[in-house]
């Protein structure tokens, strides 16, 4: 959704943040009509002269409150859209929501639809802010009805793009595209170029989301046209942050660059600091994958600069961690992880965790190619903690919704009990008072009275039975993901509490071990899949795997969804020779099927960490905990020795001379040392070849 009129709005996305436009208001085309008051000549001023620039803005409209607020409802109104905006951009979304309020509330008590409309507008935009998606939406059609009731053509358009913004959020595009679409005739119709090129803008950035690209610029090349003639560099630099973002996407890098050099000038030109501070940290960002660290480092400290004066903590925090991979780039680990350190703690401290799980995967990447193996799998373990947080979360939210529900329904079934035990008591006082005036009638009441009693007692026994039926189903649901039907990591926890793994000799060919064996799985690269198909694609990944797994594997295996990319498989009983022989069968399984999503086709490989359970260093074996623990750490070797492959515990040698303890702080190095004997199985073009090696095949 635009964040509304005016906004600049800060995105990061791989270290990109993107400056748009997000459009204007009925009151901000920059073609309104002359103003009829002192005050309305001030904002219209304000608004042209300063819809680029929100904290002078800012200080322009307190300066004039008083007189606003005291002036006609026209006037009063747009005073109060404009400094919720300005409020809302400047990062004060408190104070811009109690005037979004404030202008919703006149709307009603002077009964006006134009005010009303654009109070949900404005409301809608500060409820986005707050990441409350549904609401917003809610809000936005809302407003979209409500203006249509009016002759104001301006603010139609401003609430039917909103209302496209709104589905393309929900991933709904042919009702967004449609909405976006009668803008544009809209404002095709209304003759007032400013509009046109906002409304086309917006239509070149849904296209981009739908990966129509060709039609992304064409709707593009028309709003720059247009913008061309009205004499705004500000509209152009936005114009600009729009090529720039369908120039990525289309794998033009060299035309991004022109675009974001380009929008920076416009920038210069009206001295717009919070756009050029975007602008410098997306051209850091284009030269970091260009790995031109010595440019990617030069403007990410021009961003640091112009973030620092505006005391922009986020744009701060971002440029940090620019500086931070360009120094990587170059070589100079300690500086460059100093810097992307002190970027995120300020993601650390936002309190966002779904960013600070991305920061933390860049940063595992970051410092995995610049050869500091022991930090990316410290970066991949914090991130790894969060997933699991934030997947565990989800499970409770959908497990307290079930649980809600189910409530809900018992207590209307309750409702409904009492109701038909009241009918029956009134039924039982009528029929004394039957029995007093007609006794005759007597038999044919007590037999009614019966049947009821009979028909009552054989819906309660129902209804008993129907209770019991969703008890079984909320316990089974309480035991399973959601999304892959799998075990879920709780069920996975109750059963290992209960569990007694023991060894045994002889069950398979003579004298061979039948052991338990863990694997650990994670999907390589699986954010990639996110980020460029939606997580509607992931979802389909994750089920695909899920699938892989029940076929691979038995129905007598325990398959569990760990977290997040993270599968887990517990197999009770396997020969000790043939635990090396599974994993390979999950890599070659996995990374050989592919699945078509939109007309897409996609294919992922897995990493795998696996050992036999019970695991026995010197005499005591290692809980189930600890095992898992062990497995991770395989898992994360595997990452960081080039994924696709599986890393397995296959026991222990020399124990006397370290500890548990030891091995647990740094697998990798009680490998070197030869204390733990691991097993390597390639996954891709080597599979079918390579074979289980130890530690002394490694060291050769």
């Amino acid at each position: 959704m635009p964040a509304g009129p005016l906004d600049i709005l800060h995105a990061r996305k791989g270290r990109v943040i993107v400056a748009a436009l997000c459009l204007a208001s009925s009151l901000a085309w920059g073609q309104a009509a002359a103003p009829a008051s002192p005050v309305a000549a001030r904002l219209t001023e304000i608004r042209e002269s300063e819809r680029f620039l929100p904290d002078k803005a800012l200080v322009s409209l307190l300066a004039i409150e008083k007189e606003a607020r005291a002036a006609d409802r026209k006037t009063a109104a747009s005073f109060l859209e404009m400094l919720s905006w300005a409020y809302r951009v400047s990062g004060d979304n408190q104070k811009a929501m109690v005037l979004a309020d404030e202008l919703l509330a006149m709307g009603h008590r002077l009964q006006d639809n134009v005010l009303i409309a654009q109070g949900l507008l404005t409301k809608a935009y500060c409820v986005f802010i707050n990441n409350e998606l549904a609401a917003s939406h809610k809000l936005a059609w809302e407003a979209e009805r409500i203006a249509n009731l009016t002759d104001d053509m301006q603010l139609r358009v401003l609430a039917t793009i909103t209302s496209g913004e709104s589905y393309a959020e929900e991933g709904n595009f042919p009702a967004a595209l449609n909405k976006i679409q009668t803008a544009v005739r809209m404002a095709r119709a209304e003759g007032k170029p400013a509009m046109l090129a906002t409304t086309l803008d917006v239509l070149a950035n849904l296209y981009a989301q739908m990966k129509e690209f060709d039609k992304g610029f064409e709707a593009l090349d028309e709003a720059v046209a247009i913008t061309q003639t009205l004499n705004s560099p500000g509209r152009m630099s936005v114009l600009k942050s729009t090529e720039y973002a369908l120039a990525i996407q289309t794998n033009q890098p060299q035309r991004g660059l022109r675009a974001l050099l380009e929008g920076l000038e416009y920038e210069k030109k009206i001295g717009a600091d919070s756009m050029m501070a975007t602008s410098y940290v997306n051209l850091a960002d284009s030269y970091l994958k260009q790995h031109d660290y010595p440019r990617a480092l030069a403007y990410s400290n021009e961003a640091l600069a112009v973030a620092l004066r505006l005391k922009d903590d986020a744009t701060e925090a971002t440029a940090r961690i620019n500086i931070g991979q360009a120094m990587l780039g170059m070589g100079k680990l300690a500086e460059g992880k100093r810097h992307f350190e002190a970027g995120l703690a300020w993601y650390e401290k936002s309190g966002d965790k779904p960013e600070l799980q991305e920061v933390l995967i860049e940063y595992g990447d970051v410092l995995e190619r610049a050869g500091d193996m022991a930090g990316a799998v410290k970066a991949y373990h914090r991130e790894r903690a969060i997933s699991n947080e934030l997947f565990e979360k989800r499970r409770q939210k959908a497990t307290l919704e079930l649980q809600e529900k189910y409530e809900a329904e018992k207590k209307q079934r309750q409702i409904e009990l009492l109701s038909r035990e009241n009918q029956l008591k009134t039924t039982e006082i009528d029929n004394r008072r039957l029995q007093q005036r007609v006794w005759w009638l007597l038999a044919i009441v007590m037999a009614l009275t019966a049947s009821i009693v009979g028909i009552l007692y054989r819906k309660v026994r129902h209804a008993n039975a129907q209770l019991k039926v969703k008890n079984l189903e909320l316990k089974q649901q309480s035991s399973r993901d959601p999304l892959t039907a799998l075990y879920n990591r709780r069920h996975f926890q109750e059963f290992m509490r209960t569990h007694n793994q023991v060894e045994k000799r002889g069950a398979g060919t003579s004298g061979e071990e039948i052991v338990g064996a863990l694997f650990l799985l994670d999907v390589d690269h699986f954010k990639h899949v996110n980020d460029t198909y939606g997580h509607a694609a992931g979802d389909a990944v994750l089920r695909m795997i899920a699938d892989n797994l029940r076929e691979i594997l038995r129905e007598t295996d325990m398959i569990v969804r760990w977290g997040g990319e993270e599968f887990l498989a517990f197999l009770p009983a396997i020969p000790r020779s043939g635990v090396d022989e599974i994993a390979r069968r999950l890599l070659t399984g996995i990374s050989s099927t592919v699945i078509e999503y939109q007309n897409i086709k996609i294919s992922v490989d897995v990493s795998i960490g696996f050992a036999p359970f019970p695991l026995v260093p010197g005499t005591t074996a290692l809980s189930w905990e600890r095992a898992v623990n062990l497995v991770d750490m395989a898992l994360y070797l595997a990452k960081a020795h080039g994924r696709n492959r599986a890393y397995g515990v296959r026991g222990f040698s020399n124990f006397e001379q370290t500890s548990m303890e030891a091995i647990e702080q740094d697998l990798e190095r009680a490998w070197r040392a030869g204390f733990v004997d691991l097993s390597i199985v390639l996954g891709g073009p080597w599979a079918e070849q390579s074979t289980p090696r130890a530690v002394n095949d490694q060291r050769r």
